[in-house]
């Protein structure tokens, strides 16, 4: 059967079961438009092409199926790299397909020309540029692979125009043949006994997980081996979720899970910070000790011994000593060491733990995560503190960046894998509102929010308007206190209160920013108003915008100076 370039895409996106394409038209992709309203994919499309590409980022994130975004050449591509370095940051399955100028004219300055593929090298887990239709569908094949297995990550394909409008004969490949790249995912068996025989040992041992363990599917398998241990839990920020924070008792009350510490590094809770540094075990699965969870990495964990799990090769001693390496996917590893658990049980494990578990429990009474309500004011912990006790578990959160995105990590109770979805290594502003699309696109039935500052939620809240035309409902809460509030945060502490550029006291009234786009607008200005403000929001099946003005120097605690060990923590 003999196709065109065009419509070869679209039967290779049919063949990967592709749902859903997040794009932005233009002449270098016109042919696969033309094309398009032949073939029942659904196409979303964006305002903004760096939209397009986060709106794929949280489809992604939360369905863990490969997110795909298309846009033109030139400028088109460019405006995707932000949110193509966002997904590589956190290893989201991605796949971005731009247009390109017709081959000939390639490196000649042509109109709407840019070498995305020398652009994207970096922050691509890899790329294409296709030269010859003969080898469009094996790209998109080898494109699709790549992304989903070992580390995932954005993978870039590059559509020249007449590659495009070439004819040939289609046939997909059944497999892929990629003798470089054979991802390590079976782990070694030696390693997973010395790391059970660690674990078994252990005094004072903290389990840490990371995103990784959200990617491999296993939260599962975390939380049975943590029970198994007895063992302490604590996430980095991608992997909140992970382990349930609060559990269901008999009555149906959620209540906090007795080994869940919260989330560690620089906004980490105290227990949870001083629970890895007193540890002797620190188990560490699908997470890369980042510098903002290690604080001073000279410091970091000094009495432990480090059992790291990943299936990235690279990561392992990357930033930190690890004393038993273990390559491979998360989920298999923990079976591994459930089977062994079950065979070689830790006797009497409950009254082992009972002196560590003990003193975790005097760290979160010393210092739990606390802020001070004063009258009427509205305080941004409280906000999120309500939408967490509105919502059910069934509720995705994606947030922006900074303050917003701190307070929902400490105050929303994550239970579930792939309920937060947030830029975690990149940090990027102007993520959450077009992640929220991406994710709503994937479960229309389900509640989304998208928690935002005021500062980071202009930066791409021109997708509002993509979220009138396709109905997609959600609910955006702008913790609006007229700051860019973490870099005003730092001034403060750091630099002699000098809050230079910081201040936002110049931006537009949100509800009726709102309402020009067709969605609801609503606004909250003391705290008896947020809890009906929200059941409102909630209530209406359309998009909302609520704006609540919350005090503006509220500043987010506990905080680890840059530097400084994560036990040496700023409370409140």
């Amino acid at each position: 059967m003999k196709l065109s370039g065009a419509q070869i895409f679209f039967e290779c996106l049919k063949q990967e079961g592709v749902e859903v394409i997040f794009g932005f038209p233009g002449g270098a992709v016109i042919d696969i438009y033309h094309e398009m309203p032949k073939h029942d994919i659904r196409h979303i499309l964006v305002r903004h092409e760096q939209g397009a590409a986060h709106m794929a980022d949280g489809y992604a994130r939360a369905t863990g199926r490969v997110g795909v975004c298309l846009v033109t050449s030139g400028p088109g591509a460019t405006n995707t790299v932000t949110g193509i370095a966002t997904a590589y940051m956190d290893s989201v399955p991605m796949v971005v397909f731009t247009g390109q100028v017709p081959t000939a004219l390639i490196g000649n300055d042509a109109f709407q020309e840019v070498d995305i593929v020398g652009i994207t090298r970096p922050c691509t887990k890899h790329n294409y540029l296709v030269k010859d239709v003969n080898d469009l569908a094996r790209v998109i094949k080898e494109a699709f692979y790549l992304a989903r297995t070992g580390r995932p990550g954005p993978v870039l394909v590059d559509l020249p125009k007449d590659v495009i409008q070439a004819v040939t004969e289609f046939r997909y490949p059944k497999k892929v043949n990629l003798p470089g790249y054979r991802p390590t995912v079976d782990p070694h068996m030696g390693q997973v006994t010395r790391a059970w025989n660690l674990l078994k040992s252990a005094k004072r041992p903290v389990i840490y997980a990371g995103g990784g363990v959200i990617s491999a599917e296993a939260g599962g398998e975390l939380t049975r081996i943590a029970e198994v241990l007895q063992a302490p839990v604590t996430t980095t920020l991608m992997g909140l979720g992970s382990f349930p924070a609060v559990v269901r008792d008999a009555s149906g009350e959620r209540k906090p899970h007795p080994l869940w510490l919260g989330m560690l590094g620089m906004h980490g809770t105290f227990r949870a910070n001083m629970a890895v540094q007193d540890a002797d075990v620190l188990f560490a699965v699908g997470a890369r000790f980042d510098d903002r969870v290690t604080g001073k990495i000279s410091g970091f964990a000094p009495n432990a011994k480090i059992i790291h799990i990943d299936v990235d090769p690279t990561s392992i001693s990357k930033n930190v000593s690890v004393h038993v390496p273990i390559v491979g996917d998360c989920k298999k590893a923990l079976q591994k060491l459930l089977e062994l658990a079950e065979s070689d049980g830790i006797p009497n494990v409950g009254e082992l733990r009972m002196p560590w578990l003990e003193q975790i429990g005097k760290w979160r009474e010393t210092y739990p995560l606390v802020y001070k309500q004063e009258g009427e004011e509205i305080k941004p912990q409280y906000v999120v503190e309500t939408i967490f006790n509105l919502c059910g578990e069934d509720t995705i959160i994606t947030t922006e960046v900074g303050q917003n995105q701190m307070w929902t990590a400490q105050y929303y109770h994550f239970s579930r894998p792939r309920s937060l979805l947030t830029s975690g290594g990149l940090g990027t502003m102007g993520y959450g509102l077009p992640a929220a699309l991406g994710a709503q696109a994937a479960f229309p039935d389900r509640l989304v929010i998208d928690i935002a500052g005021d500062g980071s939620i202009q930066m791409n809240i021109q997708e509002l308007m993509t979220a009138v035309c396709y109905n997609l409902p959600v609910k955006v809460a702008i913790l609006n206190n007229r700051f860019l509030g973490m870099v005003r945060q730092w001034q403060e502490l750091f630099y002699e209160r000098n809050y230079c550029a910081t201040c936002l006291d110049e931006s537009p009234d949100f509800v009726k920013l709102a309402e020009a786009y067709g969605a609801v607008g609503l606004r909250a200005v003391k705290q008896s108003e947020v809890e009906p403000v929200l059941r409102e929001a909630f209530s209406v099946p359309r998009p909302v915008l609520i704006d609540f003005m919350v005090n503006p120097e509220e500043g987010v605690y506990p905080m680890v100076p840059a530097g400084k060990d994560i036990s040496e923590m700023l409370l409140v």
